[in-house]
């Protein structure tokens, strides 16, 4: 009998292995710490099959690309939401009103979005294997 596959984008989402994806990519799950240096707690490599997480020297300065992406459509999205409940105008000054809005929310979101661009950006150069857990 085969085993199921499991799912990308929840596995994406719970920050999870991409060779395995069964594997935590962090030592704890909650990103909103008061410690900044505890956002970034990662393993060096996956508990369950040993995928090495920093591939080189170097490999997470790509992840800047990554979360200024994802801080854009984020800031979309609370553009469109704002605009259908308060209507946004410029005589009115609401714009600026969202950007503080906006602002506000992307500082709160930051670590976790931090901590989910590495995970995509790993997405991109890992791929699933089905025999993961069985090498190691």
């Amino acid at each position: 009998m085969k085993k199921k596959r499991p799912n990308y984008f929840l596995s994406l989402l719970s920050m999870k292995c991409p060779h395995c994806r069964k594997g935590p990519m962090y030592r704890d799950r909650n990103p909103f710490h008061w410690r900044f240096s505890r956002i970034f707690n990662m393993y060096d490599h996956c508990p369950v099959c040993h995928q090495k997480f920093e591939l080189e020297t170097g490999f997470w300065f790509g992840t800047g690309y990554v979360s200024y992406a994802l801080a854009v459509a984020f800031s979309v999205f609370n553009l469109i939401w704002y605009w259908l409940i308060f209507n946004i105008s410029w005589k009115d000054n609401s714009v600026f009103i969202w950007l503080g809005v906006n602002g506000f929310i992307l500082l709160i979101f930051q670590p976790w979005l931090m901590r989910i661009s590495r995970v995509i950006y790993l997405y991109f150069f890992v791929y699933y294997d089905e025999d993961a857990e069985k090498l190691n």
